[in-house]
């Protein structure tokens, strides 16, 4: 389990009151806000955690001359992961399903809480037909793109996560998983990641695997 200061939470406690203040009243983004830190510091939780929210957090920032809707990918981004349990497959669906239902007090059009669900059940398949998925998807898989080190932490993070699959069973899945990225024409969809993380992501996909065979 990630463990954040005070002081930082704070920190980030205050971005999202400063996010949300346009379209909700305080002690409703306050609920929201203190369930989903709740759900992201889970003890089973070792990579789909705080520090991962705040990279995608942040890659999305970056991309954000790319994106349609800056409001209904930054909400995205937070509940993308905020049901996660390795030994399900419907983490994506039950995520959307919660943010459906959480930001119903939220001062939004339906449009865009659909638009929010639609962007979160993209980051099952990693497929994106729209700027604000491309976006999305991109800043979650930026940790492939990760300098090596903070990749092999990641990899073990992932390792941990699925504690409860057998090692050789996890190596057979894990492999399969990293081959369906390296067979891809393209990993990354908008033009910076294209360019800044393309080839590292490739390289460390590679490496991955190739240890696990």
């Amino acid at each position: 389990m990630m463990t954040i200061s005070p002081e930082r939470m704070d920190i980030v406690q205050t971005q999202w009151l400063r996010f949300t203040e346009s379209f909700a009243e305080v002690a409703d983004a306050l609920r929201v806000f203190d369930d989903l830190v709740e759900r992201y510091c889970e003890s089973h939780r070792h990579y789909h955690n705080l520090e991962h929210l705040g990279e995608v957090l942040k890659v999305a920032g970056r991309l954000a001359s790319h994106s349609e809707d800056s409001v209904a990918l930054t909400l995205a981004v937070w509940f993308h992961d905020a049901v996660y349990d390795p030994r399900r497959d419907d983490n994506e669906a039950k995520s959307a399903d919660l943010a459906m239902d959480s930001l119903q007090r939220f001062r939004l059009s339906d449009a865009t809480r659909e638009q929010i669900s639609s962007l979160i059940l993209a980051t099952r398949q990693h497929v994106a037909t729209t700027a604000n998925e491309r976006v999305l998807l991109d800043a979650d898989l930026a940790i492939l793109a990760a300098a090596e080190a903070r990749y092999d932490r990641y990899a073990a993070a992932i390792r941990r996560e699925f504690g409860h699959v057998s090692d050789a069973d996890f190596r057979v899945g894990r492999r399969a998983v990293l081959e369906q990225f390296l067979a891809r024409e393209h990993i990354f969809h908008t033009p910076v990641m294209a360019v800044e993380g393309e080839a590292a992501a490739r390289r460390n996909l590679s490496r991955e695997a190739a240890n696990l065979a």
